[in-house]
């Protein structure tokens, strides 16, 4: 007996060639006038009965039967009626060739799929599913397989027996048929799986096909309008997009995004949005509820760049939910940060598993250090521009890219961003009158700018999702967030305002050669230790005051054991290349750091702190005169 290569009855095979029906087959796969080999199942005086698949039998009566038979052996037959009550009668095939010298066909199950946007109203029904395991997770009871198809993400049990692996042979990455009965499971919809198996060949390779085709188009982002019309912000829009449809993907194949963001007021306008529209799509695709919890991590960086901690941290925890959840490796968005030289070996780190990185940021780039550990960087820089378009101002337009529905609880969302990183870019004014249209004056969006800075501080290194949220005012309660706002703002003054009171009379002056005022700081000796506000802000405040005082070009340095923070108005800096030229200078002295061009931090070993100081005054004073340059965002540097 030989075996072809699988088809349908119909076809003209010629006369040797017989149907064989795989065990799923049902009685809708057989057709009249076609061969089929069956097994004998049993023997009774008025026939046989025979096999065809696990669900296909039928009888075989006497009086059509020549010759002896055993259960057993194997029969070609056709089938010759259908009872109402679905018994099948079949008639052996009039052939005189041998049953071991037939060519045979394999018979797959034309299967009616019904796609997980279809399960509801198919609950309590057995359906069949084709897709993708993007997870598999163990409990003390049932094996659950998430699924995804084209539509969305459902959570299959399968059980063997309490804690047991079922279907051992089938990993995440493999495409499976289920068969099984949708059915509600604390609040969602979960199927109880009847049979599970692996496909192949052609088949995996249909499904494949259809299930990309599917999310290729699910994952393009919407055509939003954006906020305000700016051109200079236009030239970002292309790889916002690109952005957009990297996420939108990553939660239609099931993988985890942990999101990463400079922990102030800035990053967390950039952050929280695409946190909350990522969690809304989630909730849409995945039939589990807990889906947006296990899916979407959002956690601040205090450093203005990727630190081994936070990135040995993030790994360890990704390759633990793999292990314990079944899930796959995360890709890492980085958010107001990520997009410098000091990245680089953290995403190296992350690279041994293959892990992908995007990185939306606004800080002066490193992009050949940086650019081929990126699966996609958005930068106003890359395309001529600057610090002025803040993360959070991009951030927004990708999270509407994403969620359009999100859109009018982030309208407020671009002038608060701004504000904090103190930008001066022509379009604030129409951020500014959007926000007012919200009922946000320019007073009020200044104390939720406050309010976040305050909190990031407390919150260290906890995401504080739910406070962050209402503070934003981002799917918060719009009656807590002004409450907060209020209490958080005013805290915040008064503490930068005690803060202040003991540093400033400890303020170092000088006026440079090029006419700049210079204010130095000891912030480790003649500040407020491990509260509010840290170092960073504390010079930014300084700064500010002194702007306002004096009405010129403005340097103020902030200075520890080995770190200073800088702010710079109305002088021509380059505080990256600063800190490039101070590695060479200063042999030993361990320099690095950077940020905007005139906004940044730079660290140092203790021992050359004098030497770095006294290098950096230099260079100030080198510099030209810009009355209209003005600086960005503090750092926020502890």
């Amino acid at each position: 007996m030989t075996r072809a290569s699988a088809g349908e009855p119909g076809a003209d095979d010629g006369d040797s060639v017989v149907y064989d029906l795989d065990s799923d087959c049902t009685a809708e796969d057989v057709e009249k006038g076609q061969p089929y080999l069956a097994e004998i199942n049993g023997i009774v005086d008025y026939g046989v009965f025979v096999d065809l698949s696990e669900s296909v039998s039928g009888l075989v009566h006497e009086s059509v039967l020549e010759g002896t038979f055993a259960v057993g052996d194997e029969l070609v037959v056709e089938l010759e009626s259908v009872r109402d009550n679905g018994d099948m009668a079949f008639e052996p095939v009039d052939t005189e060739v041998d049953v071991d010298d037939l060519t045979l066909r394999n018979v797959s199950h034309d299967y009616a799929l019904t796609g997980t946007d279809r399960l509801e109203a198919n609950v309590g029904d057995q359906i069949h599913l084709e897709g993708e395991v993007v997870q598999v997770k163990q409990t003390a009871g049932p094996t659950i397989f998430h699924i995804a198809d084209e539509y969305g993400v459902v959570p299959c049990a399968a059980f063997e027996e309490a804690g047991v692996r079922a279907y051992p042979s089938v990993e995440v990455g493999d495409v499976v048929r289920v068969t099984g009965t949708p059915e509600h499971r604390e609040g969602t919809v979960q199927i109880e799986v009847d049979g599970l198996s692996k496909l192949d060949g052609d088949d995996a390779e249909a499904a494949r096909e259809r299930i990309e085709t599917a999310l290729e188009s699910r994952s393009e982002p919407h055509d939003v309008e954006p906020l305000i019309d700016w051109p200079a912000f236009e030239k970002l829009r292309p790889n916002l997009r690109d952005v957009a449809k990297r996420l939108r993907r990553a939660v239609l194949e099931g993988r985890p995004v942990r999101v990463r963001h400079h922990a102030d007021g800035d990053g967390m306008c950039a952050a929280v949005p695409v946190q909350v529209a990522l969690e809304k799509f989630i909730a849409d695709v995945h039939e589990d509820d807990d889906a947006p919890r296990h899916l979407i991590k959002r956690l601040p960086a205090k450093a203005p760049f990727y630190e081994m901690e936070d990135a040995t941290r993030d790994l360890n925890f990704a390759l633990e939910d793999r292990e314990k959840h079944g899930q796959q490796l995360p890709l890492l968005l980085m958010l107001d940060n990520g997009s410098t030289a000091e990245d680089v070996p953290a995403y190296e780190t992350l690279a041994h598993y293959d892990i992908p990185i995007i990185a939306v940021d606004h800080h002066h780039p490193d992009p050949d250090a940086v650019g081929d550990l990126l699966d996609a960087h958005v930068n106003p820089y890359l395309h001529d521009e600057d610090y002025r378009i803040t993360t959070g101002m991009l951030c927004v337009e990708l999270a509407r890219m994403i969620y359009p529905d999100l859109t009018d609880e982030l309208r407020h969302v671009p002038a608060v961003a701004g504000l904090s990183d103190r930008s001066k870019a022509d379009a604030m004014d129409d951020y500014l009158q959007l926000a007012a249209e919200e009922g946000y004056d320019e007073d009020r969006l200044q104390d939720v700018s406050e309010a976040l800075d305050y909190a990031a501080f407390w919150l260290r290194y906890d995401s504080g999702d739910q406070l962050i949220q209402d503070l934003l005012q981002v799917d918060g309660d719009e009656q807590r967030h002004g409450e907060l706002v209020d209490f958080f703002a005013e805290r915040a003054r008064e503490e930068v305002d005690e803060q202040l009171e003991a540093a400033t009379p400890h303020l170092e002056h000088e006026e440079l050669d090029n006419g700049a005022h210079l204010y130095r700081i000891d912030v480790e000796n003649y500040a407020h230790r491990f509260t509010y506000p840290a170092p960073g802000k504390t010079t930014g405040e300084i700064h500010d005051r002194k702007i306002e005082e004096t009405g010129d070009p403005v340097i103020t340095v902030g200075y520890g054991p080995d770190f200073a923070v800088l702010r710079s108005d109305g002088v021509r800096l380059d505080i990256p290349q600063m800190v490039s030229e101070l590695e060479a200078e200063v042999p030993g002295g361990g320099v690095s750091g950077g940020g905007h061009l005139v906004v940044g931090s730079i660290k140092f070993v203790k021992g050359k702190r004098e030497e770095v100081i006294e290098a950096l005054v230099d260079k100030m004073e080198d510099a030209e005169i810009d009355e209209e340059l003005s600086s960005a965002a503090p750092i926020d540097d502890d």
